[in-house]
């Protein structure tokens, strides 16, 4: 009784048909979703550590600039109109008003402008009190709007990436990439960090594009775990001179990270080829082996023999009986 109590625990119970439809439904909508949510995430990363400094460096550009900022009231010779300074003052044409905060003046027309418009500005820009904050707010309301600004910087850093691309490959850029590279290899711990970093970016962002000829199999990392692998070229001669042996060079992946993994060098009659794509096998080292390539999924479940072709001078694959 206890070993048919057992077996039925050991037994998976089937799904029900609503809990068969949140799982249908929810492997099509995680794609998608997962996608849209990478990608804003990206997008938001972009802007907070991107444009909002560049466009906050440009605006206090334009402040410094164009500020007219008056410290203390003039002399009541040169006023215009006898007035009460302490307050506000007529001076060169225009109206000055005292900033709430700090003591200093400003045009009357900045005030107005901005006070008439706090609903468009940041939360974190709706309580101007000095002088500098009602000309940032201005600076912001009337000359750069996100619509204008976002693709005007978005154009100036596309501009600085290429300009830097291409003084880096100038001779003169390689030397400045190198004397930068040698200084972070001398501190501790940036360099670490650092050069696992580059290894990301120059795989993700490099011109050199590994060619994969095919898919094959390979006993790796022991005899009897097969693993699949990227054949990138016929090995290394010397090697290939000490063994007498025809010999494969192999990029094996780690899941669920293509993006890095082993390269082995194994004897070409060791390797069994695969009729499998590149992308097929990519999608099964990254799913840990859930999605498995439609052609060699149907032919297990129909009892048939996997998708393995020998490759030249491997011995034959021993098939399982019926």
């Amino acid at each position: 009784m206890d070993s048919d109590n057992l077996l039925d625990e050991a037994i998976p119970k089937p799904r029900s048909s609503w809990q068969r439809a949140i799982w249908r439904g929810s492997s099509i909508i995680a794609p998608p979703l997962v996608t849209l949510l990478l990608l804003i995430w990206i997008a938001s990363a972009v802007e907070q550590y991107v444009l909002l400094p560049l466009e906050s460096g440009a605006r206090t550009l334009l402040v410094w600039t164009t500020s007219d900022v008056l410290l203390s009231p003039p002399e009541p010779s040169q006023l215009a109109v006898e007035d009460q300074p302490e307050k506000g003052f007529e001076y060169g044409g225009l109206d000055y008003v005292q900033a709430p905060l700090g003591g200093k003046f400003l045009p009357e027309y900045v005030v107005q402008w901005v006070n008439h418009r706090l609903d468009m500005l940041p939360i974190e820009m709706q309580n101007p009190r000095s002088a500098q904050n009602y000309y940032h707010a201005y600076i912001k309301l009337r000359y750069m709007p996100r619509w204008f600004t976002i693709p005007l910087l978005l154009l100036v850093l596309l501009s600085v990436l290429y300009f830097v691309g291409r003084f880096l490959a100038a001779g003169v850029g390689r030397f400045f990439v190198t004397a930068f590279e040698r200084i972070i290899h001398q501190l501790p711990i940036v360099r670490n960090l650092y050069s696992s970093v580059k290894q990301v970016t120059d795989f993700v962002l490099s011109e050199r594009e590994i060619e994969f000829t095919r898919v094959v199999a390979v006993e790796y990392p022991r005899v009897g775990i097969w693993s699949l692998g990227f054949v990138t070229s016929d090995s290394l001669p010397q090697l290939k001179d000490a063994l007498n042996e025809e010999m494969v060079a192999i990029f094996i992946p780690t899941s669920p990270m293509p993006m890095t993994g082993f390269t082995i060098n194994v004897r070409k009659r060791d390797v069994v080829d695969l009729e499998l794509t590149i992308d097929q096998a990519i999608q099964f080292i990254v799913s840990c082996g859930v999605v498995c390539p439609p052609t060699a999924a149907a032919r297990l479940r129909s009892g048939g023999r996997p998708l393995l072709k020998q490759s030249s001078g491997t011995p034959p694959v021993s098939k399982q009986e019926d």
